[in-house]
């Protein structure tokens, strides 16, 4: 045995080391591979604050930006979100059970986001139109739109129910094959 072995081996040895343990993050993120693509997840105080298609480094420094400089790379505290997003994606969970903050929203789209659990459900989709309606702004179809584009909580808040005046596609941070794959698993179960 080399002398490092030999102080390898004591190391080892002594019971009074431990692995360090990291403290809690402010903002817990992680990325997540799904069927639709990877989506970077985020947790403050125990809500979820991000559900996005967006890249790290914009996300990440958005919310150091909106909720705290402490943002850390760290899965476990998303373990919840990840099961219930990856049983929503193999068609075995409707609804989601998850305390939502839309820290990263601007006021107009807490407005949209906020009343679209109200307007859709589950394997029904409805108009952008419909959606300015239903927030008493029925001249907004567009700014719905751009609202609904920018939804810092994709799938969550499912602004992929929301289609064209016409029953088109149309933009979706995902891209339309995500909304497209979104939208077909709805309308299966």
């Amino acid at each position: 045995m080399t002398d490092l072995e030999s102080r390898l081996t004591r190391l080892n040895t002594t019971p009074d080391l431990k692995p360090p343990v990291f403290p809690d993050a402010d903002v817990a993120y992680t990325l997540h591979d799904t069927p639709i693509g990877t989506l970077l997840l985020a947790v403050a105080r125990g809500k979820v604050v991000a559900s996005s298609f967006g890249d790290e480094e914009t996300m990440t420094n958005r919310l150091a930006r909106a909720v705290s400089p402490r943002v850390l790379r760290l899965a476990r505290p998303l373990d919840d979100v990840r099961r219930q997003l990856d049983e929503y994606l193999a068609g075995r969970r409707h609804t989601f059970d998850l305390d939502v903050d839309l820290v990263l929203a601007s006021p107009f789209q807490r407005l949209v986001l906020e009343d679209l659990p109200a307007h859709t459900s589950y394997g029904r989709t409805i108009t952008y139109g419909a959606v300015a309606v239903g927030i008493d702004k029925p001249k907004a179809a567009r700014a719905v739109g751009t609202a609904l584009g920018a939804n810092p909580v994709c799938v969550v808040l499912p602004c992929h129910r929301v289609i064209g005046a016409n029953g088109a596609l149309t933009g979706y941070a995902g891209g339309l094959d995500a909304k497209r794959f979104l939208l077909n698993l709805e309308a299966k179960s």
